[in-house]
């Protein structure tokens, strides 16, 4: 996992590199200002001539300023290279899952994918900030640390090399070691507690209106104390690592004043000297004190990658051809024949055996009672999932031969749950073509009987519509997503379950407009209402995703069979709503 990720590096790698110079620099100047400063202030002790001290004052000002300058730098550039990589990484994340939706995606909760998206590829700036760019540094300033205390006093030395090994490596394993599950723990829980949070937000009507809101949120409140738990384990193992930093570079000071005393005694060492072999550790550990930390970033950096990768490695549901035929030129009959498509390799299959031809202007019903396969055949028909057996065609040429994109654009979608920006009602028709005029909006909106409602607003088509749409009624939101439709101009329209979630009354209206306005253009219509189905070519009945029966309404209507037991069931719900509403007020 984290070879894979240092991949998405290569770009900033130069940047990467001047981080690392610069931390030299910073952390180098930090060392050279405490050898300089405590070999100056021995020296001062025995009142030289002040032009004697006068190049380590020079020094001790130049290590002083040149730290906060090359740490500013460093930091800058890091941070830098650090973003362009977020930045390149979260692109390929949001590219994937465009590749995967819809069909690749039902294996991950809406909430779980916000969690990979932004949380967990913001953990990977870790592995850059807190992870290489440290262990770099750190071996670097400390091997140059050590070589200076050995070239002063071997012993020394050897024993600020032990010590930076024990705080450098042996701190950071052992971190690593006790974090490695709490580390998991937590990333499992941030992304089980962000789910369950955004299932909640998105549902709290329903769960309001059916009281089981209480029970929603005493989950979310366990599953925030199990991550405060588990962000508490992982503190107190930073912890247990700093302390052992810190033991060790106590016990660096003191060994190196064991072996120097007796090295001043015996004019091994310079006495002035024993105060920079003392005191230079202080300086050499500021450069691994945050490694055990980096350990448990590591763990925290592997596993939020790993769920990354689960992402970039999902199989695209639809292959586009190396080498794509044209498309066809219009007028365009749509056909399938003898089609079975399911979602999974090994699952079962949701269409099994369908065949249907659309021809120029002719307007098709596809129903059935849910879980038939309807809303997986306009799936296979956009691409958006590839056929088992049988083909899809346009104007004779195999729909897999010709690119996803190149397909939408002739065959357009008007779905159940079509997303409403937070925008104005004009900007959110103009959607579908930029660079349409007003005038052409105003038209799509009439034609989706609209805009007389449009204009008695005080702001028109600048009304916003609010999140999701909130601002405006489930009818009136799918009307507009049926302008937008309308104003893209799709040779082929489909329309999937357009009257869901609507009352009997708004649906059967909806209905009726959406036949009214696709007149003459070729349409498939996949709905659960049968009330205006008079006005459709055909009607295609699936159970268990065969097709049980097809014909006219009326065909249909006077046999016995599925369509006839759905239409007088239907018949009887809206006979007892009108009898429950009573009568109506004159």
């Amino acid at each position: 996992m984290i070879i894979r990720l240092l991949g998405f590096a290569r770009p900033a790698r130069w940047r990467l590199g001047l981080a690392v110079l610069f931390g030299v620099l910073a952390l180098g100047s930090g060392v050279g200002l405490m050898a300089t400063s405590a070999w100056l202030i021995s020296r001062a002790a025995q009142h030289p001539p002040v032009l004697m001290l006068m190049v380590a004052i020079v020094a001790v000002r130049a290590f002083g300023l040149g730290r906060g300058v090359f740490r500013y730098v460093e930091r800058l550039i890091g941070h830098d290279a650090t973003f362009r990589i977020l930045a390149d990484l979260r692109a390929r994340v949001y590219e994937r899952l465009e590749r995967l939706a819809p069909g690749g995606l039902p294996a991950f909760r809406r909430g779980d994918l916000l969690n990979r998206l932004v949380a967990d590829v913001d953990a990977v700036q870790d592995l850059f900030l807190r992870v290489l760019l440290p262990c770099t540094v750190a071996a670097v300033v400390g091997g140059a640390s050590v070589g200076l205390a050995w070239a002063l006093l071997p012993s020394a030395g050897a024993v600020l090399l032990c010590a930076l090994l024990l705080a450098g490596v042996v701190a950071p394993w052992l971190s690593a070691a006790m974090a490695r599950r709490a580390e998991h723990r937590t990333t499992d829980l941030r992304a089980d507690l962000t789910t369950h949070v955004v299932d909640t937000l998105q549902g709290a009507p329903e769960l309001i209106a059916y009281g089981a809101a209480p029970g929603h949120l005493a989950t979310a409140r366990q599953l925030d104390r199990d991550f405060t738990r588990a962000s508490a384990r992982s503190a107190a193992t930073a912890g247990l690592g700093a302390a052992i930093s810190a033991l060790a570079g106590g016990l660096a000071v003191w060994g190196s004043l064991a072996v120097g005393v007796p090295a001043v005694r015996s004019g091994t060492l310079d006495g002035v000297l024993l105060a920079v072999v003392v005191l230079l550790p202080l300086a050499a550990f500021e450069v691994v004190a945050g490694l055990p930390l980096a350990a448990q970033y590591l763990e925290r950096v592997r596993r939020s990658a790993s769920r990354i990768f689960a992402v970039l490695d999902t199989p695209e549901p639809t292959h586009d051809p190396a080498t794509a035929t044209p498309l066809p030129a219009a007028p365009y009959t749509l056909r399938v024949e003898n089609l079975r498509a399911r979602w999974t390799p090994n699952g079962p299959y949701v269409l099994d055996g369908i065949s249907l031809d659309l021809a120029p202007g002719r307007r098709c019903a596809i129903v059935g009672p849910s879980g038939s396969g309807k809303t997986t055949l306009t799936a296979v028909l956009l691409r958006f999932l590839e056929p088992t057996t049988g083909r899809t065609t346009l104007n004779d040429v195999d729909m897999r031969s010709l690119r996803g994109d190149d397909v939408r654009r002739i065959i357009g979608l008007c779905a159940q749950d079509a997303h409403l920006f937070d925008s104005t009602i004009g900007e959110n028709v103009r959607l579908a073509r930029p660079t349409a005029t007003d005038t052409e909006i105003r038209d799509a909106l009439r034609r989706a009987r609209l805009l007389d409602w449009i204009d008695a607003l005080p702001q028109g088509l600048d009304t916003r519509v609010g999140e999701h749409g909130a601002q405006v009624s489930g009818g009136q939101r799918q009307r507009i997503a049926l302008a937008r439709a309308l104003l893209a101009d799709f040779p082929i329209l489909l329309l999937d379950e357009p009257a869901e979630h609507l009352d009997i009354a708004t649906a059967d209206a909806l209905t009726a407009d959406l036949l009214t306005a696709t007149e003459g253009r070729t349409t498939l219509l996949v709905t659960h209402r049968l009330t205006g189905l008079d006005a459709v070519d055909e009607i295609v009945v699936l159970d268990g995703g065969r097709v049980t029966d097809r014909g006219t309404h009326a065909d249909l209507v006077s046999r016995p069979g599925l369509y006839r037991s759905l239409w007088q069931r239907e018949h009887a719900a809206a006979t007892a709503a009108t009898a429950a509403a009573g009568p109506t007020p004159i």
